[in-house]
């Protein structure tokens, strides 16, 4: 029998997806998503995070904080085949693992030191506010680029035009908003986060993403994503 093997994280992620629903499927589809890897006391020395940034791109290892509680199963459901389909849990990226570990690569944007202790700042990330990283390894392209056979997702997701209403525009004129907002609201919504099973349908229900400390409306007009307002929370 293998011997069981305890982690703890060596940092906390700062990100300004509030909620599961919304966030990108896959890390760097939306390159404007920036966060803050928090590192913890006892791996936030300057020492960690030396030479770091004579890299492009990392390898982080996280946890699915919020489905810790909810179990795995061995089939699960992918939005790639509609949301109806069953097939094998690692098979997938699932969120719902044996272990509830993930794996993104994302761009390195900085080292942040304040008072003596490091931060790490990252961008084009997939991560829920407060994930829990366990380990961020550099991207060795020479080794880490392989030419692969992708199974049941062979290509990017097909993007959707996305609109702004004029009062949307006018919030967006008119407030302090943080660096690429707009740009984000535009590559997250352009994947069209709906449930797959809703996607091929008609829907005229008015959804919500929380962003930082905004909430966006939106919906789906004619084939095409229309931002309707936008409203500090």
């Amino acid at each position: 029998m293998l011997n069981k093997t305890t982690i703890e994280p060596i940092g906390v992620l700062c990100s300004p997806f509030k909620q599961k629903f919304s966030i990108p499927r896959q890390p760097r589809l939306a390159p404007a998503a920036r966060g803050i890897i928090k590192l913890s006391d006892g791996y936030n020395s300057p020492d960690m995070v030396r030479d770091l940034e004579t890299f492009s791109h990392l390898w982080l290892v996280f946890g699915f904080h919020e489905n810790s509680d909810k179990g795995w199963q061995p089939l699960v459901r992918p939005p790639r085949l509609g949301g109806n389909k069953k097939t094998g849990v690692l098979a997938t990226r699932s969120t719902f693992r044996p272990n509830g570990l993930g794996l993104s690569a994302v761009k390195f944007e900085r080292v942040i030191i304040k008072d003596n202790m490091a931060s790490i700042e990252v961008s084009g990330i997939d991560l829920l506010d407060g994930t829990p990283v366990y380990d961020v390894k550099p991207y060795i392209s020479y080794c880490d680029v392989i030419d692969a056979e992708c199974g049941f997702a062979p290509d990017a997701p097909q993007l959707k035009t996305v609109n702004f209403s004029e009062l949307a525009v006018s919030f967006l004129n008119q407030h302090d908003v943080p660096n690429e907002f707009e740009v984000l609201i535009e590559q997250i919504l352009a994947q069209d986060p709906r449930p797959a099973y809703k996607q091929q349908k008609t829907d005229d229900k008015v959804y919500r993403v929380e962003l930082y400390n905004f909430d966006v409306h939106w919906q789906v007009i004619d084939d095409c994503i229309l931002v309707t307002n936008i409203h500090p929370i």
